[in-house]
């Protein structure tokens, strides 16, 4: 019986070698495959997320103040009648009505005639005054007379003016309903919609625990679901200081630098606002970060061999988590093959 002893001895020994601290763990496994990336502080930023739909901060609805007979104009920069979609100058007159009753009824010509006259005569008689040809009381009175006729023209001005339907500021048709030419058009009716969507506002609301973080001023990152690439700066500019009885959400104000025209009215956005951000931090993908009995866990690569670490964490957004503790800067962390590893196993890194 004595010759089995040796072998038996030795089994003994290869099983007390192949464990570890933790239990009874024979490591005969081949080394497990694993990309790693080198840690390195960097910035990073916290976020308050919320959902809203864009609305542009210029919109004009024109309609018609007075009746008369429909006539569309010629866009100058395609020779072609304005449609939805054209982009307009400030200024610019998109549909006239005509009506020559009014017209004639206004009298404009005939007031900036006498408006013309008037005001001659007031530089003249100022004049007259000035080397004392006539009374102080007869330079009043064709004062008087020039004011009443300015009056007269700026008012016909204004009356004539309800006749077209003018941009109110740079920007794109974005409504234009049908009308046929010399139609005509009565008092009330919508005539065109413009928008200047270079810049954009957004309501949105958010939870009640989140109301000491979003103040005044604080840059926020928006984009649309179905352009998720695009993304733009916007800031807040309204923070309501009261929750709503029902949801306790509270309402803020977005606005948004649309230059490029990426966002268009009406379209759902999600709002991500920067509420704390550091610099320099050590900072680690958060889709690599395991939870073991509730703790955060990753794995760093040691002389081949796994090391579980325990983590602190700090700041944290949507990708990324900042390490408080647990880690140090320039230890190469285990970021593909970490879901099936443990504690001191042994590794191979690959590119």
């Amino acid at each position: 019986m004595n010759k089995f002893i040796f072998p038996i001895t030795a089994i003994i020994l290869l099983f007390l070698l192949g464990c570890d601290e933790d239990g009874l763990n024979i490591d005969v496994e081949s080394a497990i495959p694993v990309r790693v990336e080198g840690l390195e502080f960097k910035p990073i930023k916290e976020y308050a997320f919320a959902t809203g739909t864009a609305y542009s901060v210029n919109d004009a609805i024109l309609k018609s103040e007075q009746a008369g007979f429909y006539t569309l104009r010629n866009n100058p920069r395609t020779q072609k009648p304005y449609a939805m979609g054209d982009e307009v100058k400030q200024g610019e007159v998109i549909v006239r009505l005509i009506n020559p009753e009014y017209s004639n009824q206004i009298a404009f010509d005939s007031k900036k005639l006498n408006y013309d006259i008037s005001e001659r005569e007031f530089a003249k008689q100022k004049n007259i005054y000035e080397k004392g040809g006539i009374t102080l009381r007869e330079l009043t009175d064709a004062e008087r007379a020039f004011i009443d006729s300015r009056y007269a023209f700026d008012n016909a001005r204004i009356q004539l003016a309800k006749l077209a339907m003018t941009a109110p500021f740079d920007g794109y048709i974005v409504d234009l309903p049908f009308h046929g030419p010399n139609q005509m058009i009565g008092v009330g009716e919508t005539m065109v919609q413009f928008m200047d969507y270079s810049r954009l506002f957004c309501e949105a609301t958010l939870p009640g625990r989140e109301a000491e973080r979003v103040h005044r001023g604080q840059t926020a990152l928006v984009t649309n679901y179905s352009q998720p690439e695009d993304t733009l700066v916007a800031h807040v500019t309204q923070v309501s200081p009261a929750l709503s009885p029902d949801s306790r959400m509270f309402k803020l104000t977005i606005e948004i630098d649309n230059d490029s025209l990426v966002l268009r009215p009406g379209m759902f956005v999600k709002v991500d606002i920067v509420v704390d951000q550091k610099d320099s931090a050590l900072v680690v993908p958060r889709d690599i970060i395991l939870d073991r009995r509730g703790s955060k866990t990753v794995f760093v690569v040691e002389k081949g061999i796994a090391v579980q670490r325990t983590l602190e964490t700090g700041l944290s957004n949507q990708y990324e988590i900042e390490v408080l503790s647990g880690l140090e800067e320039k230890e190469r962390l285990v970021v593909e093959g970490f879901e099936t590893l443990r504690h001191r196993a042994r590794v191979k890194v690959t590119k």
